[in-house]
């Protein structure tokens, strides 16, 4: 760091023009390669840099933040979600940690309602005959899914991507309903024409579709258990593009497999790129690789984000996207 910039480390390739801008801007230290950094690779990163981009790929625990340099100040970190890093022990260490909130709502938003369809109208299993050759011609019983409209749609976690999946519901003639921990203010919930349940149990029962848009923090992990699942009509069909550790993996499939439920669409799982087997040989479950995010748009505005942390923060003032322990 001669020149007096910041010496920046970030842990994944990003998009062309982000990592230009960070090479402008800094003293930065790209990825030649699109793989994951292995544990001693960020060990050294976080050992010499003043700041570390990572993503939701990499860990950054107590015991790594342990092995932290005295010039690390910021994990700047690309992604809104930031239950890999250890917030708490970061601050105690005296480093900011700064996220993307806000970037993919209506992506993610998109994918919810994109994984619901394909689901309820069995998208998958049409695309895989017309694939295969194997299609034979219009007939009246033929892939018949279920209309949406007038279904009732349970959201968990009404925040703003929670906002957005019931807005486009709304458009495709679905009644809201949902669980917080608080509910919305009366105006936005008017506007939603949301319906509040202070206990998720009781909206399970009522719904005939789950979407779950909650962050995943010791409170919400497996919040979807085996009892709560019982509580779903036989009918009814789960959607996840939040966090895989909300649901207990090994009930849902057990659902699945003994037709508890309908079906599943998922774009994240409990442990990360480890599916559960038993998921992918169900026909009326669509996973996808934790794709809602992933617009080229959302992907740069994240990286305008990042820039605009480190920037604000090299300038001697606090990340306008810092993350506070406690307020996760």
């Amino acid at each position: 760091m001669g020149d007096g910039r910041l010496s920046v480390v970030v842990t994944r390739r990003l998009p062309e023009a982000v990592e230009s801008r960070l090479s402008e801007l800094f003293d930065v230290r790209l990825r030649d390669t699109d793989a994951p950094m292995t544990r001693d690779e960020l060990a050294a990163a976080v050992a010499d840099a003043d700041v570390l981009v990572p993503t939701i790929t990499d860990r950054i625990d107590g015991p790594l933040l342990a092995r932290a340099g005295p010039r690390l100040k910021l994990i700047a970190h690309y992604g809104a979600g930031v239950d890999n890093v250890d917030v708490a022990t970061a601050r105690q260490r005296g480093i900011l940690v700064s996220n993307t909130p806000g970037v993919t709502v209506d992506d993610t938003a998109d994918m919810t309602m994109a994984l619901l369809l394909a689901v309820t109208r069995r998208i998958p299993e049409g695309l895989s005959v017309m694939q295969q050759g194997a299609w034979e011609g219009w007939a009246p019983n033929a892939y018949l899914g279920g209309r949406i409209a007038g279904r009732r749609l349970g959201i968990l976690g009404m925040g703003r991507i929670g906002q957005a999946v019931a807005r486009r519901a709304r458009a495709f003639g679905m009644a809201v309903h949902y669980h917080n921990r608080t509910p919305l203010r009366a105006p936005i919930e008017e506007a939603l024409e949301a319906t509040y349940h202070d206990s998720f149990d009781h909206m399970l029962s009522r719904i005939d579709v789950l979407s779950i848009n909650c962050p995943h923090t010791p409170s919400t992990f497996h919040l979807l258990n085996a009892r709560r699942i019982a509580l779903l009509k036989p009918s009814a069909v789960v959607v996840n593009t939040s966090r895989g550790e909300v649901i207990d993996e090994n009930a849902l499939a057990r659902a699945l497999e003994q037709g508890a439920i309908a079906g599943a669409g998922l774009d994240v799982f409990e442990h990360g790129t480890e599916v559960n087997p038993r998921l992918r040989e169900q026909p009326n479950v669509v996973l996808l690789p934790h794709m809602g995010s992933a617009t080229r748009e959302g992907r740069l505005e994240m990286g305008e984000k990042v820039l605009l942390n480190i920037k604000t923060f090299a300038d001697g003032h606090r990340p306008p996207d810092q993350v506070v322990p406690g307020v996760l």
